[in-house]
Formats: C-alpha cells, sequence, structure tokens
C-alpha cells in the first residue's frame, strides 16, 4: 500500500478514527489495533512475507528476555550471536544470495573455468532491510544494558510493525520509539495538524519534485549514448532531487502519519544538499541509517579515535558496508566506497584540527562548498543509479566529451524543462532551512499550506502511480 495511493488515503482515516474513537484512550487496544493495522498495511503487498515479520519479532523479543535474565557473558554472547545470524540470515538470503553465486560464477569463468550456479527465484520482501535493522539494534542495546527488555508481546510487536515507518524507515531505536507504546496517548490536535502538514510536504516532496524529476532521469539514464554532456550532467542533478524528494518525502508522510497516532518518530533528513562538506551531508542525510551504522559498526570498530590508518579502513568499511546494504550490485559497493574516499580528508582533517580552530566562512565561500559537495555527491548518485559499472562509467564518460548542445528527450521534453521545479523547491527549502519542514510553522501557515496543494494539484505526476525508491532496499 503506497503513502501516494487511494487505498492509502481510504487507509489512514477509517484506522484513525478507530484508534482514538473505538480504543477510548485504552492502551492495550491501542497498541492491538496497530499490531493488525500494521500487518493488514504490510500484508497488502504480498500476505505470504507477514510471517518473516512475525518471525523476526517473536525471536527477538525472547531473545531480549533472555538476555535481561542471564549474566552470564558466554551464554549472552550466544544469544546476541543467534540473533544476529537470524536477522542478518534471513536479509543475506532474500537480498544477497544470487549476488553471491553470481560472484562466484564470474570468478570461475575469468579464470577459464565456466560453472552454472544455484540460482534461485526469490522475491525480495519489502522492508526486510529496515525492519531488521530496528530488531537487531534492540537485542544489541539489550545485550550493552543500554536497555531493558520489555515484556509486553504486543508494545513490542508494534514498535516492529509500526506501519508508518515499517518498509522504508526512519530506522527507530527501542529507547527512542518503544517507551512510546508502553505509554497511554491522547489526542493532541496541534500535533495532529502539524502532521497533515508534514503529510502534505512530503506528497509535495513525492508528486511534484520526485516524480517529474524521475521522467527525466530515468529516459536520460536509460538513453546516455544519445544524449550530450550537458544533458547527462542534468540526467545526474535530476536523480540527485528525484532521490531525495523521493526518499525524504516518504520520511516526512511517515513521520506525520505517526504524528496522528500520537509518535514522534526521529527526523530523517536535515536539509543535506545545503551541507558544505561531505562529513555534514551524512550527518543530515538518512540520519536513521547513518546513526545506526555509526553506533554498530564504526564506534565498535574503534570509531575515529584511533590511528590514521584505522580510521581510514573504519570509514571505507562502514561506506562500503551501507553501500551493499543498499543493493546486491557492484553500483552500490562503489557508491559507498566512493563517498567512503570523498570523506576521508574532512575526518583526518578534523581530527587533527582543534574543534574551536577555523574562521567563519564568508557567504561565497559556503555557497562555492555546498556547490561542490553537491557536486561530489551527484558523481556518486551516478554509480547509485545505473544498472551496471559499466553504464556508470560510459555515462561519465559522456559527460567528459564535452559536448553541450540542448537535447530534446524522448519523453517529448526538452533537458532542461525540470530546473525551474527544482529551484522552487530549493528557494522553499533554504528559506525554511531552521524548521524541521517548511510547514511546520510560522506566520500565514494556512496560506503556505494551501499553496502547496494547489502545486501539488497543478504541477504534480499524476500519470501513473510511482513506487517510492527505497522499497526496493
Amino acid at each position: 500500500m503506497l503513502f501516494n495511493s487511494l487505498d492509502f488515503a481510504l487507509f489512514l482515516p477509517i484506522v484513525f478514527c478507530f484508534y482514538w474513537l473505538a480504543s477510548r484512550g485504552r492502551l492495550k487496544i491501542q497498541n492491538t489495533f496497530i499490531v493488525a493495522a500494521s500487518y493488514f498495511f504490510y500484508g497488502f503487498w504480498d500476505w505470504k512475507f507477514l510471517g518473516l515479520l512475525i518471525a523476526s519479532t517473536v525471536i527477538d523479543f525472547c531473545i531480549g528476555r533472555a538476555l535481561n535474565h542471564n549474566t552470564n557473558k558466554g551464554r549472552r554472547k550466544l544469544l546476541l550471536g543467534l540473533s544476529v545470524f537470524v536477522n542478518i540470515g534471513l536479509l543475506g538470503f532474500f537480498k544477497y544470495h544470487n549476488f553471491f553465486i553470481q560472484s562466484f560464477v564470474d570468478a570461475f569463468s575469468f579464470f577459464g573455468t565456466p560453472i552454472e550456479g544455484p540460482f534461485l527465484t526469490i522475491i525480495l520482501p519489502i522492508g526486510i532491510s529496515f525492519y531488521t535493522f530496528q530488531t537487531l539494534s534492540y537485542t544489541i542495546d539489550i545485550y550493552r544494558n543500554k536497555l531493558k527488555a520489555t515484556n509486553d508481546f504486543i508494545a513490542f510487536a508494534a514498535f516492529v510493525s509500526f506501519f508508518p515507518q515499517l518498509v522504508a524507515g526512519p530506522i527507530e531505536r527501542a529507547k527512542n520509539l518503544l517507551p512510546q507504546f508502553l505509554s497511554r496517548r491522547k489526542f493532541n490536535r496541534k500535533e495532529g495538524i502539524t502532521g497533515i502538514n508534514q503529510i502534505i510536504w512530503g506528497l509535495f516532496k513525492k508528486l511534484v519534485i520526485a516524480d517529474n524529476c524521475a521522467q527525466y532521469a530515468n529516459d536520460i539514464f536509460n538513453n546516455y549514448t544519445q544524449y550530450s554532456s550537458l544533458t547527462l550532467i542534468l540526467g545526474g542533478v535530476y536523480f540527485a532531487f528525484q532521490i531525495y524528494a523521493d526518499f525524504s518525502g516518504y520520511s516526512d508522510i511517515a513521520i506525520g502519519t505517526a504524528r496522528l497516532f500520537g509518535f514522534r518518530l526521529q527526523v530523517n533528513f536535515k536539509y543535506p544538499y545545503f551541507s558544505k562538506n561531505v562529513a555534514e551531508f551524512w550527518r543530515r542525510w538518512h540520519i536513521s541509517l547513518s546513526t545506526w551504522f555509526r553506533d554498530y559498526v564504526f564506534i565498535p570498530l574503534g570509531g575515529s579515535q584511533v590511528k590514521n590508518e584505522k580510521l581510514i579502513f573504519n570509514i571505507l568499511i562502514v561506506f562500503v558496508v551501507s553501500g551493499f546494504w543498499h543493493g546486491a550490485n557492484w553500483t552500490f559497493l562503489v557508491w559507498g566506497f566512493l563517498n567512503g574516499i570523498f570523506l576521508i580528508p574532512i575526518a583526518l582533517k578534523q581530527k587533527k584540527s582543534s574543534p574551536k580552530s577555523g574562521l567563519k566562512s564568508s557567504t561565497g565561500s559556503n555557497f562555492i562548498k555546498t556547490l561542490f559537495t553537491f557536486t561530489l555527491i551527484t558523481l556518486g548518485w551516478i554509480f547509485f543509479r545505473s544498472e551496471t559499472l559499466k553504464d556508470a562509467y560510459l555515462y561519465l564518460g559522456g559527460i567528459g566529451k564535452l559536448n553541450f548542445h540542448i537535447d530534446k528527450l524522448g519523453i517529448e521534453r526538452y533537458a532542461f524543462e525540470a530546473l525551474p521545479i527544482i529551484l522552487i523547491f530549493v528557494v522553499i527549502e533554504w528559506l525554511s532551512r531552521q524548521k524541521e519542514f517548511p510547514l511546520h510553522s510560522g506566520k500565514h501557515l494556512l496560506a503556505k499550506t494551501i499553496g502547496v496543494l494547489a502545486m501539488i494539484l497543478l504541477l504534480g505526476s499524476f500519470s501513473e502511480m510511482k513506487e517510492f525508491i527505497y522499497f526496493q532496499f
């Protein structure tokens, strides 16, 4: 069930009304209904995968309780290992089985010994990359004695399956979201209005920015050999805004929907394209995943308080693993590796310098830094978007030809025609960069909301209902 679908437009008010009216504030009924609604929401795609979600929930609930009652270090490590094995095992099988087999076959073929591999027809369960990380962080935090396991299975099941953020995040930590399921909730009118405004802003990002940019980006990337350097540059820019507006738009709708039910999810994006370096970008982009890798991979490896050689290794490991998390393709691995390379000089400089050192940059200097950072990030997105490494290299080679004539695309539009929409979006975000999202608060809020709704109706791409990009991860 897509957030931008008629199905969800019917589903949400029904669930909202029952949740607040029929439950009459009774916590157990509210949580039970959230579990039922979330399972229906998830099963709407394919009910057969509900078993995986329920199994992951039951296993980590039991492991969490066992960790709570065990003080023996060996047994606790064994229990944590079981949680890691189950969660990473499920994720690895469904997402990476054929990738590893194909890589194995290619390696033998490279050395002149062709073999056939046991490939399987596997459908990737939607959201598995997100809810496995969410339950895994729960058991890790209990193992580290940073969290107490809950005895309320319904509350835990609601935490794992909460439908607004189930299939594409934010990846919530139990210490933030689980206590909200254990506390009585009352409807807050102000939060409800804020939630509706955030949903509207998320739909604007998806329907007006992401889906319009997608038409141009898809045509350019799918036919890159036919277009000039200028068009290929525009293709990279369009995809950069497509993936940002698509994914952050999903996060806005998820966070706004959660507000309607009395929950506060963590902010997942903080205007990342206004970052002045790559390190800042990754503190602002997909924050729930970035902090997950920081806390459960980077810091256990030693973090930044190590020798430079080890710091470089730690950064590359985190970014390559992050790339692999996004998909079973060498393009994602190279994308992650590139971002690690971009980050290393900044990390080494920050380690060497004093936190208070340095002068305040001028506006012009900040603009150049921001533009340079956006260029590096967009370069990485070309690998992220390309089907193969060969496609990415040829795409970059096409840019390097330096032919800058204006192309008419296969979609019967000139390549530059989506730029005004992007410019409007950038201006709105820049003027609202101190807010959680542009329609969060301020003067003339109602007029601004009506204006955004008008832009959705006038500029939204409604020709076909497009899935959110991160559903495939």
